[in-house]
């Protein structure tokens, strides 16, 4: 290779950064404050309930073995197993463990990889933390008030929020909306 060549190499791989920054998610990722959470909700929220802190025993005794390991050993489901996968009626996502609400069906869409998504949760419901369990860097999510773990949320969605809120069925209870919530365990 000739000096001019290398030089011409140099300078394309220079500038190589600034022309894949335009095509990085970063530049058309949505607005996340593009919702007013206030109109998700299809059922009257909880007020305020309580942190819940049970023991291991505890959960083991309130929810199924399926359930404990998805909800506290933060356990992933077969795609394509829940049947909330298919679940159309409009109502609210509840977790399964404490039964806070987390996702109302206005913000559930098909995302077509297996397992319940949304593209938003219902404020101030989820927390969130990173993950690096499979050597790379996820941000997992989980109920607030019991801990339970979820899933993860990717930057994929749709608009108006860009997110994919990727649900383990198993962790999540649906009440149609002409049903009631069920009171919060206690």
């Amino acid at each position: 290779m000739d000096r001019r060549t290398f030089l011409n190499h140099c300078a394309w791989v220079s500038l190589a950064p600034v022309a894949l920054s335009a095509c990085s998610p970063s530049q058309s990722t949505p607005s996340r404050s593009a919702v007013r959470p206030d109109t998700l909700w299809v059922h009257t929220p909880p007020k305020d309930p309580p942190l819940l802190n049970k023991s291991t025993d505890e959960w083991r005794s309130i929810v199924s073995e399926k359930e404990f390991h998805i909800l506290f050993e933060a356990g992933t489901e077969p795609r394509h197993s829940s049947p909330l996968l298919d679940e159309k009626r409009t109502g609210t996502y509840i977790c399964a463990a404490c039964r806070l609400p987390l996702f109302s069906s206005k913000t559930k869409y098909e995302s077509g990889t297996g397992w319940p998504s949304f593209w938003a949760p219902l404020e101030g419901q989820i927390e969130t933390k990173k993950d690096m369990k499979l050597g790379y860097p996820r941000t997992e999510y989980h109920c607030m008030r019991c801990g339970g773990h979820q899933g993860h949320v990717f930057e994929d969605g749709p608009e108006p929020t860009g997110l994919r809120y990727c649900n383990n069925g198993l962790a999540l209870t649906f009440v149609p909306a002409e049903e009631p919530l069920p009171a919060p365990r206690t």
